[in-house]
């Protein structure tokens, strides 16, 4: 079967039909252990773009408003359980009509010409039911609690409430079920000959551009650009690199905040950029010299390990982007809602507390570093850091920003900026 699904690359072959590969897909996916940008990956890398973007758009968008269309789903069949199978086909169905508005007839058609017999009809039912209810579910959507609504756990939209009050988190919850802008930034060392005229610049982070679907490879190739989201710019500005200094990225992989350091000092800064994986160190080696950067080592270490000697009190600036819940990017990142728990972020915020501890120990006297996340939850943010302070008190603390994905119309990030004693 799959060797025939090379064979045949038409459009019409139901082993290629986008609707059928995301329903492949989302089966697969609710089975666990499987990221949704690994699937896509794995599943659509040789389809044409145009029937890429479809099953993508299918996938991501299902899963991203996967408790709406679940609660859809029980409305629609308020007294029997569905198959697994037949669950996932429906919501494909739902997400086509609710979430990317295909038009009706296409969307019910051809997600009803997927159906095995025995289900055909059940299927067909639910999914006219619910062209027919469109308004009532459209209407209804407001009363919703809010994590049936924004389709996030309970527990999440329980504490996003408390923490931040409803005037920020319902808005916040909002934008994280819409999908994601794509942005990038301008490579000041290797610009492209010409901007295209349908980027648009950000007003509030020049160099940086909001683009249309689709990626510009060749620019991406060239390293004329590079993909980021403008909430990674914060932790480079709190730096203030300086040409000259020697500077640890370390966690670094692929290499998007090396590449802007670079980019900020026009690459006259020595770089040491460190990542925990070994498989990940090609990329960032690739990625970095695509940035311009020449004075730079890429080396292997775990910062949750002792920092070796050879590198203690050795550097003006580190920057510490240490592995978070990413409850700043759920918008981007579709599987972290549904991936982290309360446990999971006590269990990162120790381990985060100790990355700080043990890469703190690079940072010479006078130096400073910035403690960054794309996590927006206190205990992995300010909490971390005040622990931090109390154990360490030779650092401070002289500035933070906690940045909130809906009133940056980007991710969610946290950057802290600590700068060590000179005694």
């Amino acid at each position: 079967m799959h060797t025939n699904a090379h064979n045949n690359k038409s459009a019409a072959s139901p082993v290629r039909n986008p609707r059928r590969i995301a329903w492949n897909c989302l089966q697969r996916w609710g089975k666990g252990g499987i990221f949704a940008e690994t699937l896509i990956a794995r599943e659509c890398a040789d389809m044409p773009a145009q029937e890429r973007a479809l099953a993508q758009a299918i996938i991501l968008g299902t899963l991203r408003n996967l408790r709406w269309l679940e609660h859809l789903c029980k409305a629609l069949r308020p007294t029997g359980k569905l198959e697994e199978p037949a669950r996932w086909l429906v919501m494909l169905g739902l997400c086509q009509l609710f979430i990317l508005r295909k038009a009706e007839h296409a969307a019910v058609s051809e997600t009803v010409a997927l159906a095995p017999p025995r289900v055909r009809g059940l299927v067909n039912g639910m999914l006219r039911s619910a062209v027919r209810r469109k308004n009532e579910f459209t209407e209804e959507l407001a009363a919703l609690p809010p994590a049936v609504r924004y389709s996030v756990p309970d527990w999440l939209a329980e504490r996003w409430m408390t923490d931040f009050g409803a005037e920020e988190a319902l808005p916040m919850l909002e934008w994280n079920v819409q999908a994601p802008p794509v942005y990038a930034r301008i490579n000041p060392l290797n610009p492209p000959a010409v901007i295209p005229e349908d980027w648009t610049e950000l007003t509030q982070a020049p160099g940086w551009y909001r683009l249309p679907s689709g990626l510009p490879h060749e620019a991406l190739r060239n390293g004329n650009i590079y993909v980021a989201d403008p909430s990674t710019r914060y932790c480079v500005a709190l730096l203030a690199l300086q040409p000259g200094e020697k500077v640890l990225d370390a966690c670094a992989a692929p290499g998007g905040k090396s590449a802007a350091m670079i980019a900020a000092t026009r690459g006259k800064i020595q770089l040491l950029a460190t990542d925990a994986e070994e498989h990940r160190l090609p990329q960032l080696r690739e990625n970095l010299s695509r940035a311009g950067g020449e004075n730079v080592t890429v080396a292997l270490h775990d910062w949750s390990a002792p920092c070796p000697e050879k590198w203690q009190g050795q550097f003006d600036a580190v920057l510490l982007d240490v592995p978070c819940s990413n409850s700043g990017v759920l918008q981007r990142r579709v599987d972290a809602r549904w991936r982290i728990s309360p446990e999971e972020i006590s269990r990162l915020a120790e381990l985060q507390s100790r990355i700080l501890d043990c890469a703190c120990k690079a940072v010479k006297p006078g130096g400073r570093l910035v403690y960054s996340t794309c996590s927006i939850d206190r205990e992995e943010d300010q909490t971390v850091v005040a622990q931090f302070l109390k154990n360490h008190p030779e650092f401070e603390l002289l500035e933070d920003y906690l940045a909130l994905p809906h009133r940056e119309q980007a991710d969610g990030a946290y950057a802290a900026l600590l700068r060590k004693s000179r005694n």
